[in-house]
């Protein structure tokens, strides 16, 4: 195997710190069985290569023209800086789906968390690759489960784990099975007349996990809230629509005067979807880093027919987005990296709402209680109060100071 560095890797633009690497020994044992394979590049397709490892190193072996799909918005960038930094190029990068798989004979897949997830992936490595395709997995042992092996069972015909190595192991899955008609996702679920819509890489999936679910309890008090606000923009609206003055634009959503709200982490759309359905007259964006998130949310949006009201982006802590524009933060940050515990996460959403929000502006969060977020809050936010608690979250509204 040639001699890459993957000590030179970084996880920039994604959070960094010293017990967090941008490779593991899975990056290398795929690397090295695409290496021994001699499959042709442009026959390799690679999908979850968090901050470009498997990507990069094969380039630097010199295989040319791999096809490489990253849900996360953080880990395409962060390939894109560490291809910069060592100068390499030679991969075209695509979302999930045909493009990416089509005449594919290889596939180098770092096993996702979710059985969900993988549960997707191997329906389109049997539904688009080649007839003869291999889909070789990899993680760490700790992480692994027959699950895992059951779920890639149902799409492949022969399923084989290779010995462990430093800790990592890989499943060789050829022999690809005959799938539905239908891809089996998005998944539905209608939750109180709500529906939520999500592709296998969503977290909680089509279900409300609890966190959401505590801050929608609270909305009714936060409607109230900026009830006086939301029924001046409604006004205005009207006063515009009659007087034939044009608004202004957010993508084509008319802003104008309007509330300007952002489900920052947005996940699979449920506070964007509801807080749109119950305030027509506020313009809402979601986003989320996750391909697969926004997928889901767009198509929860479509569901509850307000797609037309939401505009959903695949953004990094809403870089995209102009700062001082937000008046309503609506945030539910993760508290893993991977498969690591880590805060890091959700304080750079608690940076970013900081940013995002207009003096005054205000950012409803909901987080485990047992996590440190609400001093994060009052320090990058400002005052911070708790609006509501459970057994395992706390609601918190946090006023942007001047």
């Amino acid at each position: 195997m040639p001699d890459f560095d993957f000590r030179a890797l970084r996880r920039f633009p994604d959070v960094e710190a010293p017990n967090l690497q941008a490779w593991d020994a899975t990056d290398e044992l795929l690397v090295r069985w695409a290496l021994d394979s001699g499959v042709p590049g442009d026959e390799v397709a690679v999908i979850g290569d968090e901050y470009g490892a498997i990507t990069l190193a094969l380039a630097d072996a010199g295989v040319p023209g791999i096809r490489v799909h990253q849900d996360l918005i953080t880990g395409r960038r962060a390939l894109a800086h560490n291809a910069a930094a060592l100068g390499l190029s030679g991969w075209t990068s695509h979302e999930l789906g045909a493009d990416l798989l089509a005449g594919a004979r290889m596939v180098l897949l770092q096993l996702p968390k979710a059985l969900a997830e993988l549960e997707e992936i191997a329906d389109a490595v049997a539904r688009w690759a080649a007839p003869d395709a291999t889909l070789v997995a990899g993680g760490r042992v700790k992480h692994m489960t027959l699950a895992q092996n059951e779920v890639l069972a149902r799409r492949f015909g022969a399923v084989q784990a290779q010995r462990a190595e430093r800790k990592s192991r890989l499943i060789v899955a050829s022999e690809p099975l005959a799938v539905p008609t239908e891809p089996p996702f998005p998944v539905r679920q209608v939750h109180d007349g709500l529906t939520l819509c999500a592709f296998g890489g969503a977290f909680a999936g089509a279900r409300l996990d609890i966190g959401t679910r505590a801050l929608l309890d609270a909305m009714p008090g936060l409607s109230a809230h900026f009830a006086p606000q939301l029924r001046r923009n409604g006004a205005d609206r009207v006063e515009s629509a009659g007087s034939g003055q044009g608004s202004g634009q957010i993508s084509g959503v008319v802003a104008g005067d309007a509330m300007q709200v952002v489900d920052l982490g947005c996940g699979t759309g449920a506070l964007a979807a509801a807080f749109a359905l119950s305030h027509p007259d506020a313009v809402v964006i979601a986003t989320d880093r996750s391909a697969a998130a926004v997928r889901s949310a767009r198509e929860t949006m479509a569901a509850n027919g307000i797609d037309g009201r939401v505009q959903v982006t695949l953004d990094d802590a809403g870089s995209e987005l102009p700062d001082a524009s937000a008046d309503l933060v609506l945030l539910n940050p993760p508290f893993h990296l991977g498969a690591s515990v880590h805060e890091g996460a959700g304080q750079r959403l608690i940076q970013a709402a900081a940013r995002l929000l207009k003096p005054g502006g205000e950012v409803w969060t909901v987080f485990n209680s047992h996590l440190d977020h609400r001093r994060a809050l009052s320090r990058d936010v400002g005052a911070t109060e708790q609006v509501a608690r459970t057994p395992k979250f706390t609601v918190t509204r946090s006023v942007r100071r001047g």
